[in-house]
């Protein structure tokens, strides 16, 4: 019975927690639709946080490829000045690099709603071949 309890606990912790980053993910980072994220992005940073083999299979034109796995130490590459427009392919990953941003003092920070597997526009791909 103490198992259950325990169980219980760690899920309601669990549960507290992601609602807390939720909520406080609403509040830094604004969410745009796709046709908001367009009409945007071009006067603003953007920002591709997936992982670079992510990125070469496919990217929307004009975006930069800083993982969130190397954010932390290629901040200073994005003006804090500026808006920034990040994307991952779902929206989890560019929820937690616009968390790290906003931690660092940047401001204008939005992210693509449902990620680049929801993106309809034009995208480039990097084809690499190996010889």
């Amino acid at each position: 019975m103490t198992a259950l309890y325990t169980l219980l606990v760690i899920l309601g912790i669990i549960i507290i927690f992601s609602l807390y980053n939720f909520f406080r993910q609403k509040k830094i980072l604004n969410t745009l639709s796709e046709d908001e994220f367009r009409s945007g992005y071009r006067k603003a940073q953007l920002i591709d946080v997936r992982e670079p083999n992510e990125f070469d299979a496919g990217h929307i034109l004009g975006a930069r490829n800083i993982p969130i796995s190397q954010l932390k130490n290629r901040m200073k590459e994005i003006r804090p000045d500026k808006p920034v427009y990040l994307y991952c392919q779902s929206g989890m990953r560019s929820g937690r690099a616009g968390q790290m941003l906003y931690k660092k003092g940047y401001k204008q920070l939005y992210h693509l709603q449902g990620g680049f597997k929801k993106w309809s526009g034009k995208i480039k791909a990097t084809k690499k071949y190996n010889s």
